[in-house]
């Protein structure tokens, strides 16, 4: 086995993981302008088309509605719902802002373009009927505006007469909590049997800081009995063909999400059905349950939202299984050890990009002895290669007789030609573990390792969720790149040093507008193996 090859072929597979997403994103549909009011709500009915079901997830309540503002707010949230249908408006994250500056507008889980498409909206869909909730002017509620202290919580009731049936909307806030819970009690006053469907809504703008952010895009995703979690990140597959549960199993939530924070809807006990959308700027989600009212009966329907942040310790304490939406992929079972080491760290030095340097520093010092035994293995094969060359040179018309020789030279020296890559091997799951880890865990949203550029008023690595605003780190990072590049043990072939030279300059390009944190750890395990090298070099 050719050492030096296996390193280009991981080196390149390095650059296509993360180079593909950056250099050849995907070509987004241009966006339609925003949907007229009174465009047709969802066709919920299993069977139909994802695009059919929540294309249209939130019709506009009519102008001539005298709809009532009612906001509650908490130490957590403020929230404005509208008392013709219970739809809620807006939703307002306290304790998150925009930007790192703390005067900055809270995150609002809602947004303006979504605002009239009745989020938290029920949707009744009898059999050969759809019947949008929120458009009936036969709403009442004696909910006020009120502040919840800490420890308190508040129903609020929403009455309506709606294609025949009585609604009863119970929706529950504590202050404690960013769950929303829900009874819908519908009654059926008349002498025939309702069957059919009855949907939750779902509706935001964007949770990312722009709808284009390649690290950090909004998504659909849920979580269903046969598949586990399944999602759709590209806006143009979910204006297109929308994402739909059907077949999957029931499901246990879906959300509209980032990597950031969720808008989540947990259906109560029974076979629910998820489909979602994005149209007119908007996403749209809408989870249906099955409805049986019999004859002068009421039937009681339960659902929840979420709308929050992604963490970790708070999703833990959801139902449904909720903890399942933030997900790490294939390496999810190295990232979440990885961030709560990370966060151990944090706790005593209250600093997380100081974290992360421990973090790297401990990873460093745990894969030492594999890194040394990858070292002393390449320099063997730079000793050998003059007489690997000469053997090609020797027997290159008998290929058997070449690959008896090098096996024979290689026992001869007891060289392992796989020792130089093997260790690399076996490192890289770890890395492309913290990888999402720390693009993808809340933690890191505005938190700051140095704040301003040293004796300037410059506001530099504030936020290690977004890029160097100076490309300092990126560049730095090249460099000690470029510097563990030369200090290499290389073969004798000129083509492979080239490749691996340039590998520093696309590094850097790509590393330009990586989220700071994850430039923070390459660079340090940079710095880290130069300093192994050039100790091992001292040493040999």
């Amino acid at each position: 086995m050719d050492t030096k090859r296996l390193i280009v072929a991981l080196s390149l597979s390095l650059i296509v993981l993360f180079g593909w997403s950056y250099l050849f994103p995907p070509v987004e549909q241009p966006v339609a302008p925003p949907a007229a009011q009174g465009q047709p709500a969802a066709n919920l009915e299993p069977g139909a088309s994802a695009q059919t079901k929540a294309a249209e997830a939130a019709e506009a309540i009519p102008p001539a509605s005298k709809a009532r503002k009612i906001s509650i707010k908490t130490p957590l949230f403020l929230a404005r719902f509208s008392s013709q249908g219970g739809v809620l408006e807006r939703f307002d994250l306290l304790k998150y802002h925009q930007t790192i500056d703390p005067q900055s507008p809270a995150i609002d889980m809602i947004g303006d373009k979504a605002r009239d498409r009745s989020a938290l909206g029920v949707v009744l869909r009898p059999t050969g009927q759809e019947i949008h909730t929120w458009n009936s002017p036969n709403w009442v509620s004696d909910g006020q505006d009120t502040e919840l202290a800490a420890g308190q919580k508040k129903t609020l009731t929403f009455t309506g007469e709606v294609g025949g049936l009585r609604l009863e909307r119970r929706l529950t806030l504590s202050a404690d909590s960013y769950l929303i819970t829900e009874e819908l009690l519908v009654t059926n006053p008349g002498k025939a049997a309702v069957t059919g469907y009855v949907a939750f809504t779902a509706a935001s703008e964007t949770l990312s800081a722009s709808g284009d952010d390649k690290y950090n895009p909004t998504r659909i995703a849920y979580g269903a009995a046969k598949v586990g979690f399944e999602e759709v990140t590209s806006l143009s597959d979910l204006e297109k063909k929308g994402i739909n549960s059907k077949d999957k199993g029931a499901v246990n939530w879906g959300a509209i999400e980032s990597n950031y924070f969720l808008f989540a809807i947990l259906p109560g006990p029974g076979n629910a059905e998820l489909s979602g959308l994005y149209k007119s700027e908007v996403f749209n989600m809408a989870v249906a349950q099955e409805a049986n009212i019999a004859p002068g009966q009421t039937q009681t329907l339960k659902c929840s939202y979420y709308m929050g942040p992604a963490d970790r310790a708070i999703l833990a304490d959801m139902p449904n299984k909720l903890a399942d939406a933030v997900d790490f992929g294939w390496f999810h079972i190295i990232a979440v050890p990885l961030l709560k080491l990370l966060n151990w760290f944090y706790k005593y030095v209250h600093n997380y990009g100081v974290a992360i340097v421990l973090l790297t520093v401990l990873i460093k010092l745990i894969f030492w002895p594999l890194s040394q035994k990858s070292y002393k293995s390449m320099d063997q094969m730079k000793r050998l290669q003059p007489m690997l060359t000469k053997l090609r040179e020797k027997y290159a018309d008998d290929k058997e007789r070449l690959n008896q020789e090098v096996m024979a030279l290689y026992k001869t020296y007891k060289v392992n030609p796989a020792g130089g890559c093997l260790p690399m091997v076996v490192q890289i799951p770890v890395f492309f573990g913290l990888y999402k880890a720390l693009l993808g865990s809340i933690e890191l949203r505005h938190a700051a390792f140095i704040s301003h550029v040293p004796f300037t008023d410059l506001v530099w690595l504030a936020d290690l969720s977004v890029k160097d605003p100076y490309y300092v780190t990126p560049l730095i990072m090249g460099a000690t790149m470029f510097v563990q590049q030369k200090m290499t043990p290389t073969g004798g072939d000129n083509m492979q040093a080239k490749i691996m030279l340039l590998m520093p300059v696309v590094f850097t390009f790509m590393f330009l507008n990586f989220p700071a944190g994850l430039v923070v750890y390459w660079l340090v395990n940079n710095v880290l193996s130069i300093g192994q090298q050039w100790w091992m070099m001292r040493k040999a």
